[in-house]
């Protein structure tokens, strides 16, 4: 290493060391393979680059966004040879937006290299393999996402505010016209909405805008310091002629414009309604969602009499579908006042069996009160660090049957290692397909435990 006063450069053994590889540096490139993201793989000069938008047995001219050691990340600016599943993509934004990296391939294509990711790190980390492989749970491609975070920024030298999305590596805000990806009743709010941010007396007041839609549209303000009266006046009746409700954040937690608003989300087959805030974690694709908890109710069974454990519930998402069948459900979340929500709603749809508490994840759960009676089952839905410190003592709270949602196939797989050596067996898996156009991974696994080895 160098010091920074001009004195001694230490030069790694082998001769000197490797040139940097500048930003916006363009090479020719032949793609060997794609990488579990659905980047290409290229090598080039004893390094590895990493390039979005490229398919193996390609031939792309690659631009350098980033470079670290051995490591280039890129991506495709033009395409010299191309690969036999490349399909135009339908968004024409997709190479400047940061959000959907995958739509140059169809979305069988898409669902091929998901479960492939999956069934790799099993393999990799479990060394093991489901019994059986669950179908893909999938949704329409396009038009599937309620929730979305809109960039908004005031440049200086422009006189301008940007509004869109985030470029990939890169915090160079997209200004676009619409997005393929939403649900159709936040098209028309996100096709209107830069316009009337750039009618604003002090736009660079905007942090961002989070759009939602459940049972009802949401426009969510997130402003960085007061807005004049007839700023506010202006995003009213904005909000009014989308038909949604206008939320506002400042320092504090997000809160209705109307004192009288809520907002809520429907899982029909339930026949529930689950109210939420701005901020709180609610499922993006309606459709898949849907599905998954459908299939988790299939894989867990839950009769009457079963005392049914579900960690990390959040706003009981899965706990109030759980409670119409079992005869007890507990849920489990780390956010207090999610915990309170869950519990609301839990009384809003007169579900009287259905319990929560607010408790730390991350650290055993035997000792907790609700836990000592056991439980037949358990499902639960970790962040992506998954959950390593609750799972590796689950036998002890005595379930049967595991239904574990995981957003990252790397740390399902880790915790799978632990759910073996208490006995379980991986009787299922399957991905759930929540972000198209994305390589974005989430699965279902079903673990069981049979009567013989209760006892372990």
């Amino acid at each position: 290493m160098a010091r920074k006063n001009g004195g001694l450069r230490f030069q790694p053994s082998g001769g000197q060391r490797a040139a940097a590889v500048p930003a916006g540096k363009k090479l020719r490139l032949r793609i060997e393979r794609l990488a579990a993201d659905g980047r290409g793989i290229g090598f080039e000069d004893g390094r590895t680059w990493f390039v979005s938008g490229a398919l193996a047995g390609e031939t792309v001219d690659a631009r350098v966004l980033s470079a670290q050691g051995k490591v280039v990340q890129a991506r495709a600016e033009r395409i010299i040879e191309a690969a036999a599943l490349r399909r135009q993509a339908p968004c024409p934004y997709v190479d400047r937006c940061g959000g959907c990296s995958v739509q140059h391939i169809s979305h069988d294509d898409q669902l091929a290299l998901k479960q492939r990711q999956l069934a790799e790190q099993l393999a990799k980390v479990g060394g093991v393999a489901p019994d059986a492989w669950a179908k893909p749970l999938v949704s329409p491609e396009f038009g599937y996402r309620r929730r979305a975070r809109v960039a908004v920024r005031w440049d200086q030298a422009k006189q301008r505010l940007e509004v869109g999305f985030r470029a990939a590596a890169s915090q160079q805000i997209v200004d676009i016209d619409q997005c393929l990806v939403l649900v159709q009743p936040l098209q028309s709010i996100f096709q209107a909405l830069p316009g009337v941010l750039r009618q604003l007396n002090r736009p660079r007041a905007i942090g961002h805008i989070e759009l939602f839609h459940g049972t009802q549209s949401a426009v969510l303000v997130r402003h960085t310091a007061p807005l004049e009266d007839a700023d506010q006046a202006r995003l009213r009746a904005f909000c009014a002629g989308q038909g949604a409700q206008l939320w506002w954040q400042g320092t504090g937690e997000p809160h209705p414009d109307d004192p009288a608003g809520t907002l809520a989300y429907a899982l029909t087959p339930w026949d529930l309604r689950l109210g939420y805030r701005p901020g709180d974690f609610v499922q993006v694709n309606e459709a898949v969602n849907q599905a998954m908890v459908e299939q988790a109710l299939a894989w867990l069974a839950p009769g009457t009499q079963d005392r049914v454990l579900d960690l990390f519930c959040g706003l009981g998402n899965f706990a109030l579908p759980l409670a119409r069948l079992a005869g007890e459900v507990v849920g489990v979340e780390g956010v207090q006042g999610m915990v309170d929500r869950a519990a609301t709603n839990a009384i809003d749809n007169g579900l009287a069996n259905a319990t929560f508490y607010q408790a730390d994840l991350s650290q055993p759960l035997q000792g907790a009160p609700w836990a000592k009676k056991g439980f037949s089952a358990v499902l639960l839905d970790p962040p992506r660090d998954g959950a390593f410190e609750t799972v590796r003592h689950i036998s002890s709270l005595g379930p049967r049957r595991i239904v574990y949602v995981s957003c990252n196939p790397a740390t399902l797989a880790r915790d799978t290692v632990a759910l073996q050596q208490q006995g379980y067996r991986l009787k299922r898996a399957g991905v759930l397909d929540m972000f198209p156009q994305t390589s974005h991974v989430e699965a279902m696994a079903l673990f069981e435990k049979g009567q013989d080895d209760q006892a372990m």
